[in-house]
């Protein structure tokens, strides 16, 4: 289990966030929809659908390693 929070983080941190120059791909993507998401295309919310993914992954795998951390403890 933990193997696979470290690799969701490694995932979150390379592809969730690239291209890291000028901004995280995924913080103008994030401003662009709470701006409205005028103009955006098909694509645009694919591209935010991908980059948003690995996140996703990472917030299940924290989820479930601290259930089975709370699990352990009562026993």
């Amino acid at each position: 289990m933990r193997k696979n929070l470290l690799i969701a983080l490694l995932a979150s941190l390379t592809l969730g966030l690239a291209p890291f120059f000028p901004e995280p791909h995924l913080f103008g993507k994030v401003k662009w929809i709470l701006g409205g998401g005028v103009g955006m295309k098909a694509e645009d919310w694919f591209d935010f659908v991908m980059h948003g993914a690995p996140f996703l992954w990472l917030t299940y795998e924290l989820v479930m390693f601290i259930k089975d951390r709370f699990v352990q403890k009562k026993r």
